[in-house]
């Protein structure tokens, strides 16, 4: 049978969810040097061959059996680019530890129980505003995280989908990188416990 994995990719590492143990452990590249307002990952390319090696090698310490049975869940940051969202899958497909991969992000995780919902979080590069449907990203905004206004972001998030203007959407604030303070009264917000048993327990077949 097909073993989920959950896998988050963080503004700094890679968290991979350890379900014997009941805890995330932590993978990161020797040697890779990071850039401002550029994912960590994209260092990963310059040594492709031996990144995709030492997390095949992650994994098997972590999950012993056939890695070819192995599903990774992998959540992304908010703003995950179509080209970066094409190299991630690619990267975790051919490094050997999987058979297929799902992909979603942060946003899209929230909330199990509320099938629609404004989420607001931030990157290593942006703030991020997503109106979330049925798990999917109807819609999305985003601001330099270096130069922002928290008001101008708070009133665009109630213009985000049409949708929204007519009724009263739930707003949920992902604290995950405990760097939210300014967007707290902006609804309910996500602690990283929270968003960590979420992830935990997540669904491929939803992403």
């Amino acid at each position: 049978m097909a073993r989920c994995i959950p896998v988050i990719i963080t503004n700094t590492n890679i968290l991979v969810f350890d379900r014997e143990a009941e805890e995330y452990k932590s993978f990161s590249l020797p040697g890779v040097t990071t850039q401002p307002n550029i994912p960590f990952y994209h260092a990963f390319a310059k040594k492709i061959a031996e990144s995709q090696h030492y997390f095949k090698e992650f994994i098997k310490s972590v999950y012993s059996g056939k890695s070819s049975k192995n599903i990774l869940a992998i959540i992304v940051p908010d703003d995950t680019s179509a080209l970066e969202s094409i190299f991630i899958n690619e990267f975790f497909l051919n490094c050997g530890a999987c058979k297929a991969v799902a992909q979603m992000t942060m946003g899209q995780s929230l909330s199990k129980d509320i099938n629609a919902y404004i989420s607001v979080s931030k990157s290593s590069r942006n703030i991020v505003l997503q109106y979330i449907k049925n798990n999917e990203v109807k819609s999305s905004r985003y601001y330099d995280c270096n130069d922002y206004d928290a008001e101008q972001i708070k009133s665009d998030s109630q213009r985000l989908h049409i949708d929204i203007e007519y009724e009263k959407t739930p707003i949920f604030v992902n604290n995950f990188n405990l760097n939210m303070d300014d967007f707290f009264d902006m609804g309910e917000v996500i602690t990283p416990k929270v968003f960590l048993d979420n992830i935990s327990r997540i669904d491929v077949e939803k992403i």
